[in-house]
């Protein structure tokens, strides 16, 4: 997901480390006080981004526990997670359940001592449930501390525009499409020619190829050791990118910006790489589209882009009560809602059986089996490390892509300008 980063890496700069949600429905900072249903109403803020899926389950919640009220706050992915920093090095106001994304994860899981250990809850009894990569992303490097219970795992597939496709003169059906672009080279050259066709773009930004070329690289802008390793997978994705945006494939588009939410509808591009939780979105945005768009194979094959976690800082002053309603947030039940309703794919893989989840075609892209297709990208998933300055770093790299795409700097100096940038989140 795409967020505003300079004011992140500033932040970064100051010591803030530049992350976080944002306040919490009553924290004034008390640490982590049990919560007491029976003396009055309690509200319980969740703070997120994109569309997790909850805004019907709050109602149904809150239909279940009358003395519980929930307030939902979506905000831009960026603020989010930089404003959760901000309150737990402040010691107050920051929500009762925080979501966190993968990318920043390593981060905050070594701030464990700011969140309600959730092993202290019962919730060792989660961990046969989820994919086991997933349960150790959130799970302090002593292994005593987990700060966050999974909710989705991206998984990779691309969407593509059926309509625009079949007046660019290219096939449709998603086995054929997919057949098109087994490699990015082969992805590059099907650009090229519906960009010549149509005098269109075919992707919606370089940012956005970037992202999921790099997660299906074995290691990613750092090592386990927090060492950068920039020559490595930084390298094959950034490549490939600048080599698209070079040829003329972008939009030059922003990720979550209305520019970006208009191209859905306007046919400002025809494909883009979407994990699970991108078809969401789609369907918001675009819900006139219906049936237009399908799923096809990723180049490449495999690899992940986004998930995200729920957490619980300890300031809150319902934490009981916050605990309660997370660990019904990642029952069976709600992860199927969740993900028949907006495509997020559970972290579960034994709800990947359920025929809820198996047998579900998404009658909005054109009834792709995505029941299938990304559960099985899912479990053969082996995630990267995402190092402590995963974000900062990324973002500087990205701010370098879009300078190519608004041709304020030329494609052969711009690798240089990328590994400068990176080198300089990483020394500071």
């Amino acid at each position: 997901m795409k967020r505003s980063w300079t004011r992140w890496a500033r932040a970064l700069a100051a010591g803030t480390v530049g992350l976080s949600l944002i306040a919490a429905c009553s924290g004034q900072g008390t640490k982590g006080g049990d919560s007491d249903s029976a003396s009055g109403p309690v509200t319980l803020k969740i703070n997120f981004w994109g569309d997790f899926g909850l805004t019907d389950l709050k109602t149904k919640y809150e239909a279940e526990h009358p003395n519980v009220k929930i307030q939902l706050n979506s905000g831009e992915y960026n603020a989010q997670h930089e404003d959760l920093q901000k309150k737990l090095v402040a010691g107050n106001g920051a929500a009762d359940i925080a979501a966190i994304d993968e990318g920043f994860m390593v981060q905050f899981r070594g701030q464990s001592d700011k969140f309600v250990n959730l092993l202290d809850k019962g919730a060792a009894d989660y961990e046969s449930k989820y994919l086991p990569w997933k349960w150790k992303q959130s799970l302090s490097a002593d292994g005593k501390t987990q700060i966050g219970l999974g909710t989705d795992v991206g998984g990779l597939a691309m969407c593509y525009r059926t309509d625009l496709f079949k007046a660019a003169g290219l096939p449709t059906e998603r086995d054929q499409v997919s057949a098109l672009w087994p490699t990015w080279d082969k992805f590059i050259e099907v650009g090229q020619q519906y960009t010549a066709k149509t005098k269109k773009k075919f992707v919606d930004a370089g940012t956005n190829l970037f992202n999921p070329i790099l997660g299906q690289q074995p290691v990613g802008f750092y090592n386990d050791q927090e060492q950068l390793q920039m020559e490595q997978g930084p390298k094959v994705a950034f490549d490939y990118t600048v080599k698209a945006v070079d040829a003329g494939l972008s939009a030059n588009l922003v990720s979550f910006q209305a520019d970006w939410d208009k191209g859905f509808t306007s046919g400002a591009f025809a494909v883009l790489a979407c994990p699970a939780w991108m078809l969401g979105h789609i369907k918001d945005t675009a819900p006139g589209t219906q049936g237009k768009w399908d799923i096809a194979a990723v180049p490449g094959g495999g690899g992940n882009w986004g998930g995200s976690f729920l957490t619980i800082p300890k300031q809150g002053k319902h934490v009981d009560e916050a605990y309660k309603l997370l660990t019904w947030l990642v029952a069976p039940e709600q992860q199927i809602e969740i993900f028949k309703k907006v495509g997020n794919l559970p972290s579960q893989p034994a709800l990947y059986s359920d025929p809820a989840i198996a047998d579900f075609k998404n009658p909005f892209f054109n009834n792709a089996p995505v029941g299938q297709i990304f559960p099985k990208m899912a479990q053969g998933l082996t995630p990267q490390y995402l190092g402590k300055k995963n974000g900062p770093t990324r973002v500087e790299v990205e701010n370098v892509i879009r300078r190519v795409e608004n041709k304020t700097l030329k494609p052969d100096a711009a690798w240089a300008e990328a590994v400068k940038a990176a080198e300089k989140v990483k020394s500071s």
